[in-house]
């Protein structure tokens, strides 16, 4: 089982380090500070509920989680009307809630 540390060192490598040219100390060195810059403040964190550690520790994010389930809500209610909304050339239009052909 990896710890959290680990994790993190994997994920640094794998996604970031290894896809990228590596031809000297600092190119390593600048990498990371840009990796660990956008892990802190940039990427959010399903461990903190959409949070990035930045917002975890300053205490800034309180408001992430309550917006992200209000933007999905919004996002699912989209897909559902443009779903229902959708008709191809080969079905014909609903009628009365009842496909008139099965395709």
């Amino acid at each position: 089982m990896y710890s959290m540390i680990e994790a993190w060192w994997r994920s640094l490598k794998h996604q970031w380090l290894f896809l990228h040219s590596l031809d000297s100390v600092s190119t390593v060195r600048r990498r990371v500070v840009f990796y660990v810059d956008r892990h802190n403040r940039v990427l959010p964190h399903s461990a903190f509920h959409g949070q990035t550690p930045d917002e975890m520790y300053f205490g800034t994010g309180d408001a992430v989680a309550e917006d992200l389930l209000s933007r999905a809500a919004a996002a699912r209610l989209t897909r559902v009307e443009a779903n229902r909304s959708a008709s191809c050339e080969i079905c014909p239009s609903a009628v009365s809630g009842r496909m008139t052909v099965e395709c």
